[in-house]
């Protein structure tokens, strides 16, 4: 099956109270463990990109990747732009074949966020993608992007009901509390915030940082609304600890293969066990 757009399965997270997974792919490794988890539990999920990401795998081969994981699966695949930073990014992705884009204006006023996302969304929906847009200032290090943790602004529930009503869309991340990255202590998390949006759009509210915050509360985040999140840290911890531990284990191993296939099958356990909590699992 071809990629598709978010709108082929967030409306329906939203309704039955489930969220779907992005998951970024970093490399071919990524992008296989992800796609081999999803079909097992048969759940749609998003592939996510930075434009980091982009720049090291190009952007030729990861619209490759994903087109080969979702006809080979079958599953509804979503290729995403993660944190797109203008207008130009996002075009040159729907250009090459992306299914959804994400314009992250969060660092603008609210006035010029609205502005900039409505001239993204007017342009995607023209071409059958999918657009996310961003409202506060979520913490942590992804990427190229830092944001102090003393910088990072909660979303007003009035101003992201009010982003939503004009930009029209297709799912909104909201900064609730979580961080990009691993936590040192344990995130808290503003559910209200969560509820209050939520409850006045139609449109599912995306949770960021998904990596280490305790199933607890992303069972609560779900139930109050949130219908995406993103994971990405996690998987990149998994990938490495199987590597480093391959390599310690030997001195000699020097066939790539080797320490991939168990980083591979590392990833593979994360996200499985990500679809489970977020509830998709035979939903595609």
């Amino acid at each position: 099956m071809p990629l598709v757009s978010m709108n082929e399965f967030l409306p329906k997270a939203k309704a039955n109270k489930f969220a779907v997974g992005q998951f970024n792919m970093n490399n071919l490794e990524f992008a296989q463990a992800i796609v081999e988890a999803a079909m097992e539990e048969k759940s749609p999920f998003i592939y996510g990109v930075s434009e980091g990401a982009l720049k090291y795998m190009g952007i030729e081969f990861t619209v490759a990747i994903a087109e080969a994981a979702a006809k080979k699966s079958g599953l509804p695949i979503a290729l995403h732009l993660d944190h797109g930073s203008s207008f130009e990014v996002a075009m040159k992705c729907i250009r090459a074949g992306f299914s959804s884009v994400m314009f992250d204006g969060s660092h603008y006023g609210l006035e010029e966020n609205i502005e900039l996302t409505k001239q993204v969304v007017k342009a995607a929906r023209a071409m059958g993608v999918s657009v996310e847009g961003e409202l506060g200032t979520i913490g942590g290090v992804e990427d190229d992007l830092s944001v102090d943790e003393a910088d990072a602004t909660m979303a007003k529930p009035e101003e992201a009901i009010r982003f939503y009503e004009e930009t029209g869309v297709d799912c909104l991340a909201i900064a609730v509390g979580t961080a990009h990255g691993m936590y040192k202590g344990e995130p808290k998390i503003h559910y209200d915030i969560i509820q209050q949006v939520a409850d006045a759009i139609p449109v599912p509210v995306v949770l960021h940082g998904g990596s280490g915050v305790p199933d607890e509360a992303i069972r609560l985040s779900i139930a109050a609304g949130v219908g995406k999140i993103n994971v990405n840290t996690e998987n990149q911890v998994a990938c490495t600890e199987a590597i480093r531990q391959a390599l310690e284990a030997s001195a000699t191993v020097i066939d790539p293969r080797k320490y991939l296939t168990p980083a591979r099958n590392a990833m593979k356990a994360v996200v499985q066990e990500k679809i489970r909590l977020f509830g998709s699992s035979n939903q595609a």
